[in-house]
């Protein structure tokens, strides 16, 4: 995934550019960026954030850049800001996407005459280089924005800083948001709209699919209006946002409490606890115990002073050994007890029977697991989600493909286990259940899921557990 935070100021505009970019850092873990233009011209600093946070790295970099309008973002790939030069002249550009016809569009690049594009260290094309490469295929920028959100396969949603102003483009079916925020003397654009309110921004306006603004000192102007059609990604609600924001008018929070609630009225099991693996679950969790009455508490705890988010570990080998260190047992809350818990989603099964092992070894007598979200069976085209390179990395298709006997399974079959009224779909979630040693294993409906949002389905997309675009 990966976030974004952009200021337009009448004075210096880095106290809110850095703390705005800073309030991202849960959307991504790889590298932050900043990039300012002042009296000076363009200045730019990036550094990899995979081992510390963000602020311990651009603590000097925030005393020394100066600018009124800025960039920044938080990235879980790509090194971003990057500044480009062309026909168009100097800008400054910064992406939220995911290219899945990267090759077709390199080689339509290279047959109209651009000369090469860098590698990153894996042997990839900088995704955020390849737009501003599309872009320079038009003859003026807001041409350029447009055609790169047309052309791209997947999402694409980004910022475009010139000397005349912020160029914000939210993806052509809204899949990832964007908003912008206005206070006296400055306006913000984000992806998060909570991390303007402790900057002093009120809420100004959301675009729409497709929208393209500019943001000046002087104002904001649509320079193209929003589309009808809408597919913002749910996951936001249920896993990618923080729980302070708001999606199309949405909070996250309120969302994931309706959540909690649906799973709950559909329950027979009566645990001890209700308890949530933090920080998604925890939200669903509260839901789940008010409507159920089931007492809510903290069995474990995230260590925040060290794990304040989920850091890739350096030692491959040791990776689910660190993505568990976080979490500390409170073995008075966990031994003799039977517990509920509720986790965001089960995507390939390895942390969560991690989890509930280390209940059982602490003395858990039973440990009924309650995901928020249905069954993943499809891998998400859109976001990046995960990046993993085969659907049958999910538990989902590799039990789909031990009871089919084949990975090669229909869509028809498939549909099959994304019904919760399908006996397929019962025999899937039971080999999951004792595949990862559950207690019991009850997923959340996808419609109890979209009411407990509650705009319009045909609005938000569901690719990743239906199959539907």
């Amino acid at each position: 995934m990966g976030g974004f935070f952009g200021v337009v100021a009448k004075e210096d505009c880095m106290f809110d550019l850095f703390f705005g970019t800073d309030y991202h850092s849960h959307l991504g873990t790889r590298r932050g960026g900043l990039a300012v233009y002042g009296e000076n011209g363009f200045d730019r600093s990036i550094h990899n954030i995979e081992n510390a946070p963000f602020r311990t790295k651009f603590d000097k970099d925030v005393q020394e850049m100066k600018g009124y309008m800025g960039i920044g973002c938080i990235s879980d790939y790509e090194p971003q800001p990057l500044i480009v030069r062309s026909h168009h002249g100097t800008y400054a550009i910064t992406t939220v996407s995911k290219i899945n016809n990267t090759e077709e569009i390199v080689n339509t690049i290279f047959n109209n005459g651009n000369s090469h594009f860098l590698e990153m260290s894996g042997g990839d094309i900088n995704p955020t280089e390849l737009v501003a490469a599309i872009i320079n295929q038009k003859e003026n920028i807001i041409d350029g924005i447009h055609y790169a959100l047309e052309l791209i396969d997947g999402s694409l949603t980004m910022m475009v800083m010139t000397p005349k102003g912020i160029y914000a483009a939210r993806d052509k079916y809204g899949r990832t948001p964007m908003v912008i925020g206005k206070k006296e003397d400055a306006y913000c654009l984000t992806f998060e709209d909570f991390a303007y309110r402790n900057l002093g921004y009120q809420d100004f306006k959301e675009l729409g699919p497709g929208e393209i603004d500019i943001v000046t000192r002087e104002g904001v102007k649509t320079l193209i209006a929003p589309g009808d059609n809408m597919k913002i990604c749910t996951f936001l609600w249920v896993y990618y946002g923080y729980p302070s924001s708001s999606y199309e008018g949405i909070s996250v929070e309120q969302m994931r409490y309706n959540c909690g609630a649906a799973l709950a009225k559909r329950d027979n099991v009566k645990p001890d606890i209700v308890a949530g693996v933090p920080d998604s679950g925890t939200a669903h969790a509260v839901g789940y115990s008010n409507a159920s009455g089931i007492p809510f508490s903290r069995p474990f705890i995230k260590y925040t002073p060290t794990w304040p988010r989920s850091f890739m570990p350096t030692i491959q080998s040791k990776r689910n050994l660190i993505a568990k260190m976080k979490l500390i047992p409170v073995h008075d809350l966990i031994k003799d007890k039977s517990l509920l818990l509720i986790d965001d989603s089960i995507v390939r099964g390895t942390q969560l029977r991690e989890t509930t092992e280390f209940l059982y070894q602490s003395g858990a007598k039973e440990v009924h697991i309650r995901p928020a979200c249905p069954p993943l069976v499809y891998g998400c085209k859109y976001l990046n989600f995960s990046r993993s390179s085969s659907e049958m990395d999910l538990i989902t298709r590799r039990v789909i493909a031990r009871l089919e006997g084949t990975e090669d399974v229909s869509e028809e079959v498939l549909q099959q286990y994304t019904d919760p009224e399908s006996p397929k779909y019962d025999e899937m979630v039971e080999e999951i259940r004792k595949e990862l040693n559950f207690t019991t294993l009850r997923y959340n409906r996808l419609d109890d899921m979209l009411a407990s949002v509650g705009i319009p389905t045909d609005r938000l997309c569901t690719y990743c557990w239906n199959g539907k675009e």
